[in-house]
């Protein structure tokens, strides 16, 4: 599991706590939330993926979590992948119902399912 702590400070705003009251509920939730969302999606269809797979699983969702769509393509630069590999990577999450297809983006695109 890697995880990093991420601070956002406003350049005019000289202090943490001023910043989080003052813009409380202003800005989307961070990582923190995203990286729940999808350890609870792993955990939710028992997957026993390696822990190579579950670290590309996380950079793929901390890149375009839930809706943004995505290809082989992506996926090969992103994570540093030949084409084979990008392409099972891809089936192993689709067999393990992770991510699905989407249409009208053009062939092979597909997002993160959400969990049930």
């Amino acid at each position: 599991n890697f995880s990093f702590p991420l601070t956002l400070y406003h350049p005019f705003v000289s202090d943490k706590a001023s910043f989080d009251a003052e813009h409380r509920g202003m800005y989307p939730p961070m990582i923190q939330d995203s990286k729940v969302d999808i350890e609870s999606v792993l955990s939710e269809k028992g997957s026993a993926f390696s822990v190579k797979t579950t670290v590309h699983i996380h950079r793929l969702f901390e890149k375009f979590g839930f809706d943004e769509v995505f290809g082989r393509s992506a996926v090969m630069e992103l994570l540093k992948l030949k084409s084979s590999g990008a392409s099972k990577l891809l089936s192993n999450l689709i067999q393990a119902d992770i991510i699905e297809s989407v249409s009208g983006y053009g062939k092979g695109k597909y997002k993160f399912k959400r969990s049930v």
